[in-house]
């Protein structure tokens, strides 16, 4: 995709979500994989500063393979459903350090499961134009019945009456996880990774692990900034 703006105010970052919406492709994730990654951005509690992270692991005994940040200044405001247009800009910096470009990128956010079908897995998938999957903690819209308790139950997540998510039972008794596909991915082809990356943890484990290492990152940089001015990416 041909890069745009990310000056935008929150009323054209809507205007052009709805835009960019039709040009998502809804296909099964390629039948081979090699490599898989995962993205997560970790905010400072003391200022502006987030750091952005994206781990790759080879495929499928998920070894870590690499590990590339970027740490900037958030430029857009928080506005619930413009989440992209505040975390997409760094997670491409980020996406660019990696010597090998995985087959197709977990998300911590929303795919199609959007009040406008474009949620950070959609918009940052069609950005590289790689298949990208979201898989998030909390649903952001949408209705749905609640899946069995037991691991590996899921239901359909509506939006208007269409399929749109998963609400998937990643283990017994946890709280579900909400996947939806992003770019390049499909609901049935989306719900197997996500099953196959689950380990011990509810979160698939390539997720939890750039969590962590968004985190690490973050306290490492807030121990740094006391006292003295944080030189960023």
């Amino acid at each position: 995709m041909e890069p745009h703006s990310w000056e935008l105010s929150p009323k054209e970052a809507i205007d052009l979500q709805k835009t960019l919406a039709e040009r998502v492709l809804i296909q099964p994730l390629p039948a081979r994989l090699k490599i898989v990654g995962a993205e997560d951005i970790s905010y400072s509690k003391h200022s502006d500063l987030l750091m952005a992270v994206i781990l790759t692991f080879k495929w499928p005994g998920l070894e870590l393979h690499e590990s590339v940040h970027h740490v900037c200044r958030a430029t857009f405001p928080y506005v619930p459903g413009l989440l992209s247009f505040r975390e997409v800009p760094p997670l491409l910096e980020a996406y660019s350090k990696l010597g090998r470009k995985p087959d197709v990128l977990l998300c911590d956010a929303q795919g199609i499961a959007h009040p406008r079908k474009f949620g950070l897995a959609a918009h940052l998938g069609l950005c590289l134009e790689l298949p990208t999957v979201g898989c998030a903690k909390s649903r952001l819209c949408g209705s749905h019945d609640d899946p069995p308790l037991k691991k590996g139950s899921s239901a359909p997540l509506l939006l208007n009456g269409e399929q749109v998510g998963i609400v998937f039972r990643s283990r017994d008794g946890v709280k579900p996880v909400y996947i939806s596909p992003g770019h390049l991915s499909d609901l049935k082809s989306s719900k197997r990774l996500v099953d196959r990356c689950v380990r011990r943890y509810r979160i698939p484990e390539p997720l939890r692990l750039a969590h962590i290492e968004a985190n690490r990152l973050r306290v490492k940089i807030e121990t740094r900034q006391v006292g003295r001015t944080v030189t960023v990416d």
